[in-house]
């Protein structure tokens, strides 16, 4: 028999979004692609993580991660979200909220299982699905709002419907998914009987007054729901991998044991850092993180706005959804490199975000940039001519 890769070769590829930061580090243009957070880590985030590799912090710590930081992110969640959460059994430290949601899916999923997908979607969620042989069931939602319609979630769903992704704030679309959304999500849930694994990495991210709510925090919904976050964004460390799941003891363990057996554990030195970060910001940080946030996202839509290309304003993350369909190209991809060509700025084509033709005319732009890395983009965005 011949040596060849196996069959899950199919079911990977590059991400789009790593696709044309390459492509901007080729062009040496202004990278709006990747969500990379280049802005300053909080000192107490920093000092933590330093002084744990001082203290001898660095073997490998328990499968589901330091007490500390399990013991701080409980206290957080209990702070802003009245959530009581154990920390002893109910989290799970894992190797950024992607690992975190890929043993939450190798935990609860089996092959064939299907997953209601919200889209746009984050094209990591649904390589994940594609890994562990689940099959995404999409729902499309509609801009400028992003709204969904429950007759399509009733189409969408099977005897074969095993879960649903909720991504709020959500990654590309900027959607805040408000209380009475989520309200009628939750009774569809609890009817079909169906887990839901969240993903809220830009829970700090909100804007015009808008408000993050848990899933997990609604009647009846904490048994089913799988919480994901990380501190990967708030603190701009997204080269460190911290991330966590919040769920039920009954499933918690399972999760904790694949994380152990893919990743052992998320860097010890690392954990404490998050862990002192979390205990040591007041929440004067995050009220001023999400200003900072909105007025970086005013300034790109303005751009974007003279520059022809009709941007969705997003509630929250650090994303603009837009329409580039101006731009020369016969795809979204053409239409992307050829921006980054012309102007030098990088943007994700749309289509990373649609199983079908629907992005070919969108572009996503990131914001989260110092602020003389993004007036240059801004600024060339608005000379752009298209």
């Amino acid at each position: 028999m011949a040596l060849a890769l196996s069959e899950r070769r199919a079911w990977v590829s590059q991400s789009e979004i790593r696709n044309m930061t390459i492509e901007c580090e080729r062009a040496g243009g202004i990278n709006l692609a990747q969500g990379l957070c280049d802005l300053e880590v909080p000192v107490a985030v920093r000092a933590g993580a330093r002084d744990a590799i001082e203290e001898g912090v660095n073997v490998y710590t328990r499968y589901d991660g330091l007490a500390e930081l399990r013991e701080a992110i409980a206290a957080k969640h209990k702070r802003f979200y009245g959530m009581d959460v154990d920390p002893e059994t109910e989290i799970v430290v894992s190797a950024g909220a992607t690992g975190a949601f890929y043993c939450a899916s190798l935990a609860l999923l089996n092959p064939g299982d299907e997953v209601i997908v919200f889209e746009p979607y984050y094209g990591y969620h649904l390589s994940t699905l594609v890994a562990v042989q689940a099959v995404p069931a999409y729902v499309r939602m509609a801009p400028p709002d992003w709204r969904f319609n429950m007759e399509d979630l009733e189409r969408a769903v099977t005897k074969k419907t095993r879960a649903m992704i909720i991504n709020t704030p959500a990654n590309p679309s900027g959607k805040v998914f408000t209380r009475e959304e989520l309200t009628r999500l939750a009774e569809f849930c609890r009817r079909h009987d169906l887990f839901v694994f969240t993903d809220e990495i830009y829970e700090y991210f909100v804007f015009d007054g808008k408000q993050h709510i848990p899933p997990a925090t609604l009647d009846t919904m904490r048994e089913r729901t799988i919480t994901i976050s990380g501190m990967s964004k708030t603190f701009s460390i997204t080269g460190w991998r911290i991330g966590y799941c919040i769920c039920d003891v009954r499933w918690s363990q399972t999760i904790g044991y694949l994380n152990d057996l893919i990743y052992v554990c998320a860097p010890a030195p690392l954990q404490m850092g998050v862990a002192r970060g979390l205990n040591g910001l007041e929440p004067t940080y995050y009220q001023r993180l999400s200003a900072m946030y909105q007025d970086k996202r005013d300034r790109l839509c303005r751009a974007l706005d003279r520059a022809g290309f009709d941007p969705c304003i997003p509630e929250g993350a650090y994303y603009v959804l837009c329409d580039i369909s101006r731009v020369p190209g016969a795809d979204g991809k053409e239409k992307a490199i050829h921006l980054l060509e012309k102007i030098g700025v990088a943007a994700v084509p749309g289509g990373a975000f649609y199983h079908d033709d629907t992005g070919e005319n969108l572009a996503r732009f990131c914001f989260a940039k110092e602020d003389p890395i993004l007036d240059e983009a801004c600024s060339r965005l608005e000379q752009a001519g298209f």
